[in-house]
């Protein structure tokens, strides 16, 4: 099997959450199951992220347990057993026989004795750590686990007293990124890079999206990503306002941009990047004017995405030069500042301008604590993506020459040291600066 950063760094994220969970506690995290596509026609198998995170096994039916202190062992994963006939089909399995030399584990069992094993794991531990409703087959063994061990507690049964949301502190440790995930991260977007320079190489007016889509998932096979961390939008003029566009079926057409959100998921963890540029190869006047306001925006949200900044600074940022360009270009009326304040630009950007980024593309981890915008620290990942929207609706307020453009632009950062703090650190890292978001450079490679 080929582990995603190696044993030892699965050693480190078990030992350092098991830390956090604390003495008398256990947790147990199982694994993603086959769905079914329809009938006996499976979708793609793609591990639960947690479970991947602590292990590195891509199996479906298996569970991890995390006993901290216990005597036979505080790490125990529950397998599949090797089958040979469902070898010849899915391939070769681990086995409980060879699974804690592959993975750095002290114990493997059969899946099949989890619940004999549950009473044993839970007796004498006063927490659980689970993430209830996920895994609901598996939540009704944990209770009726517990509550067979609490109607023995008058003859010495000890059951657990509290359950606790896994999320809280793994979801928070997944938050921020190891040199080791941040380096498959930057493998992610060179990717997802090369296969938005691939897609504005080969646009033309007269094409389908999908053969622009079939470009992005071309580059991403060969360079060595399977797959896509989500559904890509290639959206042709006005299919650009809809957010999640992913018809990807409409002819494009000379004169219109089209707006591609596409990101590949290279050994778990997933790429980001928007880019909206001219089916034709040329920007028209008005869609330079445009694009010039969204592309500030989203510079002035890079700068201000530092060390110690709120979460919200950078789409703070990006909603004033948003605002200051919509009514630069005479769409939004009113000085900045009231504008801001009646949120007279929200009706053309819809969404927030970033989010958090790593094994799921809207990655895990509280964006507020106690109410308050958290402040962002070195090692946190996410995306920078402002963007502005007029649907081609007669009705819309918006002058005819932006009517049906949609324009956003999206890089993946990764937040760096404070200035001062070392030589050669950098507040962020951008992961996809390589490709082009100036005007004058989209045109040069379009048509060079």
């Amino acid at each position: 099997m080929n582990l995603a950063v190696g044993l030892p760094e699965y050693r480190r994220r078990r030992a350092r959450l098991m830390a956090l969970m604390g003495a008398g506690s256990v947790a147990f995290v199982p694994s993603a199951d086959l769905s079914y596509r329809n009938r006996d026609v499976e979708h793609p198998f793609r591990q639960d992220s947690d479970f991947h995170y602590l292990t590195g096994l891509e199996e479906p039916g298996c569970l991890l347990a995390l006993a901290p202190g216990r005597e036979d062992g505080a790490t125990v994963l529950f397998c599949q057993e090797r089958d040979e006939r469902m070898e010849r089909y899915r391939g070769e399995q681990l086995g409980p026989e060879r699974a804690p030399a592959a993975l750095g584990l002290d114990a493997a069992l059969p899946h099949g004795e989890l619940g004999g094993a549950l009473p044993e794991l839970l007796a004498g531990r006063s927490r659980v750590y689970v993430a209830l409703g996920e895994h609901p087959a598996f939540d009704q063994q944990l209770i009726e686990s517990v509550g067979a061990l609490r109607a023995r507690a008058p003859s010495g049964g000890a059951a657990p007293d509290e359950i606790v949301a896994l999320e809280r502190v793994l979801h928070e440790q997944r938050l921020f990124k190891s040199p080791v995930e941040r380096r498959l991260m930057r493998q992610a977007a060179d990717i997802t890079a090369a296969a938005h320079l691939r897609a504005m190489r080969h646009c033309a007016p007269g094409m389908a999206e999908a053969e622009l889509e079939a470009e992005l998932r071309h580059e991403f096979m060969r360079r060595g990503a399977p797959a896509a961390a989500y559904p890509p939008i290639v959206a042709g003029g006005a299919n650009a306002c809809v957010m999640h566009y992913t018809n990807n079926d409409a002819t494009l057409r000379d004169g219109d941009l089209v707006l591609i959100d596409a990101g590949c998921e290279y050994r778990c963890y997933a790429a980001d990047v928007t880019r909206t540029f001219p089916v034709n190869g040329r920007f028209s006047p008005p869609q330079r004017d445009l694009y010039e306001v969204v592309l500030a925006a989203q510079r002035a949200a890079l700068a201000a995405a530092r060390p110690g900044a709120t979460f919200d600074a950078p789409d703070q940022a990006a909603a004033r030069v948003l605002a200051e360009g919509l009514i630069a270009l005479g769409i939004i009326d009113g000085d900045v500042d009231q504008a801001l304040e009646d949120k007279a630009h929200e009706p053309f950007t819809i969404h927030r301008c970033s989010h958090w980024l790593g094994m799921d593309v809207h990655d895990v981890g509280a964006y507020r604590i106690d109410g308050a915008w958290r402040a962002l620290q070195p090692g946190m990942a996410l995306t920078i993506e402002p963007g502005l929207y007029f649907p081609d609706d007669p009705a819309n307020p918006v002058p005819p020459p932006w009517r049906g453009m949609g324009i956003r632009i999206e890089d993946d950062i990764v937040i760096g040291k404070a200035a001062g703090s070392g030589a050669g650190d950098a507040a962020i890292h951008i992961l996809s600066a390589a490709v082009p978001k100036a005007i004058d450079d989209i045109e040069a490679l379009m048509n060079g």
